[in-house]
Formats: C-alpha cells, sequence, structure tokens
C-alpha cells in the first residue's frame, strides 16, 4: 500500500514530538491556561514516543536492532525535554 513502510515507521517518532510541539503552540493560543483540553493530549503523547520505539526495537532484526536502540537513546531524552517545555507553555501562568 504505502511504497515506503520501513521509512514512515521509522519516523514515527520524530512526528509525534513534532506533533507535541505543534499542539501546544496552537492550543495555547486557542485555549486558556493549563486547560485539560490542551494538556491530557500532551500527556499521553510523551509515553505514545516511548512505545513507538519499543515496536521499533520489537521488530527490528539483526544489527538494526542495536541502531534502534540507539535511535531510542538519543530521541527518547530529546523528546522527554520538548514534552517537558510544551506542558510548560501550555500551563502559562496557570502555576504563578
Amino acid at each position: 500500500m504505502f511504497p515506503y513502510p520501513e521509512q514512515y515507521r521509522i519516523a514515527t517518532p520524530p512526528v509525534t514530538t513534532a506533533f507535541m510541539v505543534f499542539w501546544a503552540l496552537t492550543s495555547h493560543a486557542i485555549f486558556a491556561d493549563a486547560s485539560p483540553f490542551a494538556l491530557y493530549p500532551l500527556m499521553m503523547l510523551f509515553p505514545l514516543v516511548i512505545a513507538t520505539h519499543v515496536y521499533l526495537i520489537w521488530h527490528a532484526q539483526g544489527m538494526t536492532r542495536l541502531d534502534q536502540c540507539f535511535y531510542a537513546l538519543v530521541h527518547v531524552p530529546l523528546a522527554f525535554v520538548v514534552w517537558t517545555f510544551t506542558i510548560m507553555h501550555v500551563n502559562g501562568n496557570a502555576f504563578s
């Protein structure tokens, strides 16, 4: 069905991280500070990034499994930092 299904699978975690940023910017512009409608999807997106990395590691074969582990080792901490700052952005001045 897709011309390059492996490339789409590999691109899923960074696309999810980019969607985190997009969601934080648009939802903060639309909703009030600390809106549950804006926060709850963000709370689900970081575990989704981890789950997709586990899926990629689980379905890789041979040496590519080690490559997927390094990919996850680099991307998950970066995604955590992005996730933290998107939550802070959506909260706005709600904590002060």
